[in-house]
């Protein structure tokens, strides 16, 4: 069985238990984001969503939906797989103005459907595997629309969130009936906050919300993240060859040197293209390398004046790690031509909006940490910038 039936099943068994109790939640006064109530925002963190098009992802039995309809004049889908929580909410609550309520898989009913104005999920995302659902929840909401995720952090036993993308053992708990296993996404907020900026939403905040009494271990996270504007086509960068360097003791540069015409690139024997640069000399300083490369593979000369180093990035190649300290080159005299015996030539003045594919990626991370609007893929790289 797959996690995500696994999961399907444990609601579709709690909301029958709930049905055969004859128990509805009631509509609350306010959106609570945590089991505890007066515990932290409410639905303001959602924007103004009157007339707004609301998706409630996972609604259980449809009482956060039809307040906010009622008290916020939402226009709010309330998705639910599990058919025995879906048949809560519309044995109670079918036919309130402002609300449809929708038997089905989120992932899939937003393939179709129109673009979303905001969506939330108050405890019932981490059911399903990020890598499926933040892909659909980009193509499901318009570009700015407001994300709000409730998620588990701390569980009844104590434990804290996971440090890496993996479903965990965690049981449903009702009363005195037996406890109902799942699997969870139970994650720490910075990897909550990787997945959702790789997958095309900023993240504004995250909050930990803790119950008034003491003796409760559990802890839940509030993300609030927007959906960012649509990409323009990126630029790809690829590496020289799958081979790593050899180990040895070395920190490399690269110079961004820019002209009215763009930056100056050039074409590397083993077809990427790339910045002026290369390996830092015993003895040798790091403006003093920059000036000696770009001499050595354009023939461009500089001073130390024309440099300024922008900080270092650091990354790794199988089991080397990479060093690289970026730098801007304001003035220069000569002009750009391939040097003999250089691995780098056929240099060229590229507009930074027209710069090309297969940018080796060195010179990609340099040039986005100098300027991080500009569209480049590249592997990551952890920049720290000179003051």
């Amino acid at each position: 069985m797959s996690i995500e039936d696994l999961n399907a099943e444990a609601w579709t068994v709690y909301g029958q238990r709930q049905l055969d109790r004859g128990y509805m939640p009631p509509v609350p006064e306010r959106l609570e984001w945590a089991p505890w109530e007066g515990v932290g925002p409410g639905a303001e963190i959602l924007g103004d969503v009157t007339g707004q098009r609301v998706l409630d992802i996972g609604s259980g039995p449809g009482h956060h939906a039809v307040h906010l309809a009622r008290t916020h004049g939402a226009q709010v889908t309330a998705i639910e797989l599990s058919l025995t929580q879906h048949q809560r909410a519309i044995d109670t609550h079918a036919g309130t103005p402002g609300v449809q309520f929708v038997h089905g898989d989120v992932v899939g009913y937003l393939r179709t459907a129109k673009p979303f104005d905001a969506a939330y999920a108050i405890g019932s995302l981490a059911f399903t595997d990020p890598h499926r659902s933040l892909p659909a929840l980009r193509d499901g909401l318009r570009p700015g629309a407001p994300l709000v995720l409730s998620l588990l952090h701390t569980d009844l036993n104590g434990r804290g969130p996971s440090t890496t993308v993996a479903p965990r053992d965690q049981m449903i708990m009702l009363r005195d009936d037996p406890p109902l296993p799942t699997r969870m996404w139970v994650l720490a907020p910075r990897l909550w906050e990787n997945l959702l900026t790789d997958h095309g939403f900023r993240v504004e905040a995250i909050d930990l919300l803790h119950p008034s009494d003491e003796n409760n271990p559990v802890v839940q996270q509030l993300i609030r993240a927007r959906r960012l504007p649509n990409r323009p086509a990126r630029i790809s960068s690829r590496p020289r060859t799958t081979r790593p360097p050899t180990p040895h003791a070395a920190i490399g540069v690269g110079a961004i040197v820019l002209s009215d015409r763009g930056v100056l690139l050039g074409r590397h024997r083993r077809g990427t293209l790339e910045l002026p640069g290369g390996t830092v000399e015993p003895g040798e300083s790091l403006e003093a390398t920059v000036i000696r490369e770009l001499a050595e593979e354009t023939g461009l000369i500089a001073r130390p004046d024309d440099v300024t180093l922008l900080g270092t990035l650091v990354d790794h190649v199988g089991d080397v790690v990479r060093v690289t300290v970026g730098a801007i080159v304001s003035t220069w005299q000569g002009r750009p031509a391939t040097r003999p015996d250089e691995s780098v030539g056929d240099w060229a003045w590229h507009p930074l909006d027209q710069l090309p594919d297969g940018l080796f990626v060195c010179s990609a991370q340099i040039l986005t940490a100098w300027r991080p609007d500009l569209p480049i893929d590249h592997t990551p790289a952890h920049f720290t910038p000179y003051a």
